[in-house]
C-alpha cells in the first residue's frame, strides 16, 4: 500500500480519501456492473470481497490518465517494468490495483466507495510548486 501511495504522491497527486475495509458484495457488484455479463464477474466480486481493500481518491490535473500509466496494463505480464502492475502482479485476476478509466467514472466510483463522507479538502505546502 505504501509503495502505491508513494508513487502517486511522487507524481504530484493529492490523496483526499482513504479507508481500509472488506466491501460487501452489493458494493462490488455495483462498482463492476459494466462487467456483469462477463464469465469472470462472479469470481471478481468474490475476490474483491474476500478480504480488506484500501479504497482511495486521488486528485490532480490529469490524474486519471496519468494514474493509468503508473498502474500499467490490465494484464500484468504485458505491463511495463516500473508500473505498479508490472512490478507487483503476475495475473490479470490478481492485478493489485484498480484505476478509474475516466474522470466521470472516478467521481461515480468515489461516490460508491465513500458516499458524501471521507473526502478531505486540504492544501499541500508544495502546491504552488507543483501546479500553476
Amino acid at each position: 500500500m505504501g509503495e502505491i501511495i508513494g508513487r502517486l504522491e511522487k507524481k504530484g497527486f493529492k490523496l483526499t480519501a482513504l479507508k481500509m475495509f472488506t466491501p460487501p458484495a452489493s458494493l462490488a457488484e455495483e462498482h463492476y456492473k459494466d462487467l456483469s455479463a462477463k464469465p469472470f464477474f462472479k469470481d471478481l466480486v468474490s475476490y474483491i470481497c474476500s478480504g480488506p481493500v484500501v479504497a482511495m481518491v486521488w486528485e490532480g490535473d490529469g490524474v486519471v490518465a496519468s494514474a493509468r500509466l503508473l498502474i500499467g496494463a490490465t494484464n500484468p505480464l504485458a505491463a511495463a517494468p516500473g508500473t505498479i502492475r508490472g512490478d507487483f502482479a503476475v495475473q490479470t485476476g490478481r492485478n493489485v490495483v484498480h484505476g478509474s478509466d475516466s474522470p466521470d467514472n472516478g467521481e461515480r466510483e468515489a461516490g460508491l466507495w465513500f458516499g458524501g463522507e471521507g473526502r478531505v479538502a486540504w492544501t499541500r505546502a508544495v502546491e504552488p510548486w507543483l501546479v500553476e
